[in-house]
């Protein structure tokens, strides 16, 4: 198997746009385009299917969670990304019962890419705006 050349800046940028789409559309399905089989999370190795499911939790809580790209930047094969999640919690979430507030706090995300999906994937979420905004 030969190597996917890298990706330019822009077909980063593209790429890193397609994927917050397919997240926003609760396409988790279509995380084999973005997510190796394996990578590491937040220092941690897990599969694919792992990812799917930690993103289908909080879609599974939070029906109607968007995120939404407030800065990208690109270096070689990274991305780093300020992001604005938004939604209403309908089931408990982050240890917290839903009260039909919604909520929106920020993620930074930081991802390597290699042979044109992801292989290492950080990110940083601020659960304690999301535990303020829903303790009434």
């Amino acid at each position: 198997m030969s190597a996917v050349p890298a990706m330019s800046d822009t077909e980063l940028r593209a790429f890193f746009q397609r994927y917050v789409d397919a997240l926003n559309a609760h396409e988790f399905h279509r995380m084999t385009e973005f997510v190796h089989d394996d990578v590491l999370m937040n220092g941690r190795p897990v599969t694919r299917d792992d990812v799917i499911a930690a993103q289908t939790e909080h879609t599974d809580a939070v029906p109607d969670f968007t995120w939404r790209v407030e800065d990208l930047a690109i270096d070689g094969d990274r991305v780093a990304a300020r992001l604005f999640n938004r939604g209403t919690p309908a089931k408990e979430w982050f240890g917290v019962h839903p009260t039909g507030a919604t909520v929106e706090y920020a993620e930074f995300a930081f991802h390597k890419v290699r042979d044109g999906r992801f292989y290492e994937m950080n990110y940083l979420m601020d659960a304690q705006a999301v535990r303020q905004q829903l303790t009434p």
